[in-house]
C-alpha cells in the first residue's frame, strides 16, 4: 500500500499541498532545495545558499516541511482516531495540549486527530498571511518572523514525535519507514541547522535524534 494512497478521504486534515511562498524567489529556492535532496545528501540541502537571504530560506522550508508531515500523517488518519488516541502523546511521558493563543487561549486536552487538525489549520492560517508570509519580492519579514517559524517546527515535531511513538508499526507493516526516517533526517537536520526547536522539546526522541546528529 502506498504512502500516498490513504488518508485521501477526509480532506479536512489531508490538504493539498502549500507552493512556495515569496513569488519567484521562493519558486528558485524550492528547485534548489529538491535539486540538493535529489543528490542524496541531507545536510547539503539543509544548508542556507551562498549569497541567499536567511528569512526567505526559513519560509520556503516551512512550507515544504508542512506539507511533508501533512502527508505523512494523511497515510495514518484511518488509524489514528479519537477512540485509538484520545490525547496527543508521545509516549508515556508526553501530552501535548492546544492552544492557538487567540481563539483557544487556555491549553485543552484533544484527541490527537483533532490536535493534528487544529495544527494544520492554525499554520495554514500563518502561511497564508502575507504580513508573516510575504508572497511578493522585497516584501520585509516581520520582527517575529523566526518566532513564529520556531513555533510551527515545535509542534510539527510533535506531530512525528507522535508517529513514531504510537503509529511507527503501522508504517512498518506499510513497508514506509524508509520513508518516515528519511523525513525526520531532513526536518532534524533542518532545524539544528537554524536552532528551531528548544532541546527540551526533543526529549520524546532524543535516542533516535542522537543516532541522526550531534544535538546542537
Amino acid at each position: 500500500m502506498s504512502l500516498f494512497g490513504l488518508g485521501s478521504k477526509n480532506q479536512k486534515t489531508f490538504r493539498p499541498k502549500k507552493n512556495a511562498p515569496s513569488g519567484n524567489k521562493g519558486v528558485q529556492l524550492k528547485k534548489h532545495i529538491d535539486a540538493t535532496l535529489g543528490n542524496g545528501n541531507l545536510r547539503d540541502a539543509v544548508r542556507l545558499p551562498p549569497g541567499e537571504d536567511l528569512n526567505e530560506w526559513l519560509a520556503v522550508n516551512t512550507v515544504d516541511f508542512f506539507n511533508q508531515v501533512n502527508i505523512l500523517y494523511g497515510t495514518l488518519m484511518e488509524f489514528c482516531t479519537a477512540s485509538t488516541c484520545p490525547t496527543m502523546t508521545a509516549g508515556s511521558k508526553f501530552e501535548y495540549r492546544w492552544a492557538d493563543g487567540v481563539q483557544i487561549k487556555k491549553p485543552i486536552e484533544v484527541s490527537a486527530p483533532k490536535y493534528v487538525e487544529y495544527l494544520m489549520d492554525w499554520i495554514e492560517v500563518q502561511l497564508d498571511d502575507e504580513s508573516i508570509f510575504p508572497q511578493k519580492i522585497g516584501t520585509t519579514f516581520p520582527q517575529n518572523f523566526r518566532d513564529v517559524v520556531k513555533t510551527i517546527f515545535k509542534r510539527l515535531f510533535r506531530v512525528y514525535a507522535h508517529i513514531y511513538h504510537t503509529h511507527f508499526q503501522k508504517i512498518v507493516s506499510l513497508k514506509e519507514e524508509a520513508h518516515l526516517n528519511t523525513c525526520f533526517k531532513h526536518f532534524t537536520l533542518f532545524t539544528c541547522e537554524f536552532k528551531l526547536i528548544d532541546k527540551a522539546e526533543l526529549a520524546p526522541l532524543i535516542d533516535l535524534i542522537e543516532s541522526i546528529v550531534t544535538i546542537c
